[in-house]
C-alpha cells in the first residue's frame, strides 16, 4: 500500500511557480507533523519545510523563505507546497514525509519521520 503520494512536480522557468500535493491514506494524518525534503543529483537530501498536526507550527529551510509556502487541509489528508520565485537551484526530486510519533511538532531533522512518498521532479530552467 502505497500512502504517501506526490503531485504536482513538472518542469517550469526560473521565475515561475508549482504547487506540489501529497495525499495520506491514513485515517489518523490530522495527528502527525508533516514535511517536506528535496534532493539534487550529486547531493544529500535536505530540509525544506514542516508544519505542525494543527497548521500553527511552521519552519522553512532558510534558502526557500518568503518564497515557499506550506499548508495542509487536514479534512482532505492533503499536505501542500506552494513554490513561487522558483530557481535553477531549486531542481531537485521533492518528497513529503510524515513524522513517525504523534509528539513530533514540526521537525526538520530527517530521522524524525518514518513514511515517505515516491518523490516528484521539479526542473526550473535558466
Amino acid at each position: 500500500q502505497v500512502r504517501l503520494v506526490e503531485s504536482g512536480g513538472g518542469l517550469v522557468q526560473a521565475g515561475g511557480s508549482l504547487r506540489l500535493s501529497c495525499v495520506d491514506s491514513a485515517r489518523t494524518f490530522s495527528n502527525y507533523a508533516m514535511g517536506w525534503f528535496r534532493q539534487a543529483p550529486g547531493k544529500e537530501r535536505e530540509f525544506v519545510a514542516t508544519i505542525s498536526p494543527s497548521g500553527s507550527l511552521i519552519h522553512y529551510a532558510d534558502s526557500v523563505k518568503g518564497r515557499f509556502t506550506i499548508s495542509r487541509d487536514n479534512a482532505k489528508n492533503t499536505v501542500y507546497l506552494q513554490m513561487n520565485s522558483l530557481k535553477p537551484e531549486d531542481t531537485a526530486i521533492y518528497y513529503c514525509a510524515k513524522s513517525l510519533s504523534t509528539v513530533v511538532e514540526a521537525a526538520s531533522t530527517e530521522r524524525l519521520y518514518d513514511t515517505w512518498g515516491q518523490g516528484t521532479q521539479v526542473t526550473v530552467s535558466s
